[in-house]
């Protein structure tokens, strides 16, 4: 079982609570293959065979979030709970309890924080005695922005920076360990995956991310303009935040596989199921407010962070580090033209070939 303890893990079926306490779980407990709701370990199926790795099964299939298989076949054992909406007051103050709730369940034995300088990452760095890693190429804005955070918060800073000799080795691997090929998801990975292959060579086995705080706090503009942006169905901000949140299996699933392939273990502090409660209660002004996003979790940062870090936007990992501008400029220099239809997917698929 990962995750949590078979204890947990049986309450939590037996009773259908969702949110037990834990930061996820996946596995067999007494004959029976679970995992959690959010699918924040990733668990796969073949048949009557199952793994944590997709590489050890022939024909590997996600195993459900939020299901248990018995003896009777596959059924969903828990839901996220839909909670009657808090007080702007209030809701502010649960995220705070939760995120300190959240942080001091973390052992920073053998941990390394993604340090982008953004406020999900910055809590990470404030509230945890872990060294901090950015990965990006030379004048990325991570790299930069990752540089003022250190320097605000005094704390020391390892830059991984990036090549494209790194990039073409490093997409084998994440196609091998991820199964995926798409350019999207390459891009988001190869990051994540960079930044963790250091932390390993420096003698860490696990990296601490701010995964999570975009989908459960309303950190997409996609959610902020609901709902005109005709990618999600939800009219108001709190269903686009919910709609949002129900694709973190499959990001999820990407992201510890990737982080695993680099021979570290991914901790997610802010998937914390106190975190994930107390953000699923926020009304939609704690969310997004104007043109702030993440309003309940800045207003809670200031408990650790200073303004300008509570208040710092950040660029999605691909394009911050510019791993998705540089993937381009190899894809085309490999003859893959952007007239081409997914030019940068079929670079990816060349390599891994």
């Amino acid at each position: 079982m990962h995750g949590a303890s078979p204890a947990v893990v049986r309450a939590a079926i037996q009773r259908g609570d969702p949110l037990p306490g834990a930061r996820g779980f996946a596995g067999e407990v007494d004959g029976m293959l679970v995992r959690d709701v959010l699918g924040r370990y990733p668990l796969f199926v073949d048949g009557e065979s199952w793994a944590f790795d997709p590489s050890e099964l022939a024909d590997p299939e996600p195993f459900p979030a939020g299901h248990v298989r018995t003896a009777q076949g596959l059924e969903r054992w828990g839901e996220l709970p839909d909670p009657s909406v808090a007080e702007p007051s209030e809701g502010v103050a649960a995220v705070r309890s939760a995120l300190e709730r959240a942080f001091s369940t973390i052992d920073t034995d053998g941990l390394a924080i993604a340090f982008s300088g953004g406020v999900d990452s910055a809590l990470l760095a404030a509230a945890l005695e872990a060294p901090l890693y950015v990965a990006g190429f030379p004048d990325s804005h991570d790299v930069e922005a990752a540089k003022r955070g250190a320097a605000l918060l005094d704390r020391e800073l390892t830059v991984v920076e990036l090549t494209h000799e790194d990039l073409e080795d490093a997409v084998p691997e994440l196609v091998r360990a991820t199964g995926r090929t798409n350019a999207m998801d390459i891009q988001i990975a190869l990051p994540l995956y960079l930044v963790a292959e250091r932390v390993a060579a420096d003698g860490f086995d696990r990296l601490a991310l701010g995964q999570g705080a975009d989908e459960l706090f309303g950190g997409y503009a996609k959610v902020a303009k609901a709902p005109e942006d005709p990618r999600l169905d939800s009219d108001t901000v709190r269903g686009a935040t919910h709609e949002v949140i129900e694709t973190l299996p499959d990001q999820l699933e990407r992201d510890v596989l990737a982080v695993r392939a680099a021979g570290v273990e991914p901790v997610a502090p802010l998937l914390h199921d106190a975190v994930v409660e107390a953000a699923l209660g926020l009304p939609g002004e704690l969310l997004v407010e104007g043109e702030t996003r993440k309003v309940a979790l800045r207003e809670a940062a200031w408990r650790w962070l200073p303004e300008e870090l509570a208040t710092k936007d950040k660029k999605a990992v691909q394009y911050g580090s510019l791993v998705a501008r540089e993937l381009d400029r190899l894809a085309r220099q490999a003859g893959f033209k952007r007239r081409m239809d997914d030019h940068v997917t079929q670079y990816v698929e060349s390599l891994s070939t």
